[in-house]
């Protein structure tokens, strides 16, 4: 279809075009970013009076449970989570049941994704067999069923030697890794910061010395082979700085972060409420204001949702009990410019950290709306207030720790390859 958007204000943080101006699209492109082409006429023109577009997000670290038992969500119920958050492209997480380390799985997955055809759907592929770091995947099989990307999901490699041997293979394969990083014995079974709410709480705790450690561990060996990798959810400032001194020798690393790790803080778990045990578990507000300057300064180069969806079965767990995650990819946007009214960054710094640097992190060109680039957008209107309702979204899982909190900006539109797969 041949669209067009009048009087919107674009910003683009690919190249920092930032004006009020008209879009036009036609066979899945953008056509051109202000004057029309000569002849140009639309089947369906928008008026985007007061409202921004941008390129679409991209969210790292995305759980759809599928294959799965369904009964928190599927690839259907989550990809429309997505849309609805301006989210155009996710990538996988392998931790599945049963897991992605076989290319069956991901084909169909594949399958599936190109017959709901919301979101593009990037494919990851275990790294180790059930992502218990005992044994290698069949990594070359996995890539040509479409695996970008080898990950180990929540899950850490404890045998160094083995960790050499995947970074190597997958070296060769041509495809990034992204790890956990952990030290596995150290984390034990922490359930959340180790500190003085853990001991008030009586809860295991883990360690922020354990993630420093695991990232070191992971870049020393990462260097052997010179394999790009990537943290995509790191809670420490002291593994971010392990993460820049890395990049500043020239090593192919990078990290990002949850949104929840720039918000909250343990402070959140209060009287064991689930809904905000996520791991790495949210840390003092001391590392979560270390965090906010890392993500300004350009230390971390990408923000995620880590989308990790369960139903309402998981009401009555205790916080021991319940499964860790936070499912919130529709509030994605809303949520990451809380930290522009809070002055950490400004507007085009967030949107380049949901779009531009996670692109990066996944080795794919990236998003702009530049003419001739796909046209997958999220527009959204900035002065729009909502309230979080947990029980309205589009998402299956309940836990969110966001349950009416009020926030700004409010996606109207999602489009890929000018295909408006959601409008509010």
């Amino acid at each position: 279809m041949r669209r067009m958007i009048r009087n919107i204000r674009v910003m683009d943080p690919h190249d920092g075009f930032d004006a009020v101006t008209d879009l036009a699209m036609a066979d899945g492109r953008i056509v051109a970013r202000g004057t029309l082409p000569v002849g140009f006429t639309a089947e369906e023109t928008l008026d985007g009076s007061g409202l921004i577009a941008c390129p679409g997000f991209i969210e790292t670290a995305f759980q759809g449970h599928t294959p799965g038992h369904g009964r928190d969500g599927d690839l259907a119920s989550e990809l429309r989570a997505a849309v609805a958050g301006g989210v155009t492209q996710v990538v996988l997480r392998p931790d599945t049941r049963p897991m992605a380390d076989n290319p069956a799985v991901l084909q169909a997955q594949r399958t599936l994704a190109d017959r709901l055809d919301l979101a593009k759907v990037h494919l990851s592929g275990a790294l180790t067999t059930q992502l218990q770091g005992a044994a290698l995947t069949e990594m070359a099989g996995l890539a040509e069923a479409g695996a970008i990307v080898f990950s180990q999901a929540k899950a850490s490699v404890a045998s160094a030697a083995l960790l050499r041997l995947a970074l190597s293979y997958a070296a060769d394969l041509g495809l990034p890794v992204w790890l956990h990083g952990e030290e596995a014995e150290l984390a034990a079974q922490g359930v959340m910061h180790e500190g003085h709410s853990s001991i008030r709480l009586g809860l295991p705790g883990r360690p922020a010395t354990a993630e420093q450690i695991g990232v070191q561990r992971d870049i020393a060996i990462a260097a052997l082979s010179g394999c790009p990798i990537h943290f995509p959810h790191l809670s420490t400032v002291a593994a971010v700085a392990e993460v820049a001194a890395a990049r500043q020798r020239g090593e192919p690393v990078s990290c990002g972060v949850s949104v929840h790790h720039l918000l909250l803080t343990e402070q959140d778990v209060g009287f064991f409420n689930p809904h905000a045990k996520t791991l790495p578990p949210l840390r003092p507000a001391a590392e979560r204001d270390a965090l906010r300057l890392a993500a300004a300064t350009g230390a971390i180069t990408a923000i995620s949702s880590d989308h990790s969806p369960w139903g309402v079965d998981r009401a009555g767990m205790t916080f021991t009990q319940a499964p860790f995650g936070i499912a919130a990819v529709e509030w994605l946007l809303p949520l990451a410019l809380r930290l522009v009214d809070e002055g950490v960054v400004d507007m085009m710094t967030v949107l380049g950290l949901l779009s531009v640097g996670p692109a990066r992190a996944i080795g794919l060109p990236a998003p702009s709306l530049v003419a001739g680039a796909p046209a997958d957008l999220c527009i959204f209107d900035p002065e729009a207030y909502c309230i979080v309702e947990p029980a309205l979204q589009w998402s299956h899982g309940r836990n969110l720790p966001y349950g009416q909190w009020e926030l700004r900006g409010q996606v109207r539109y999602t489009l890929v390859e000018g295909r408006v797969v959601y409008r509010r």
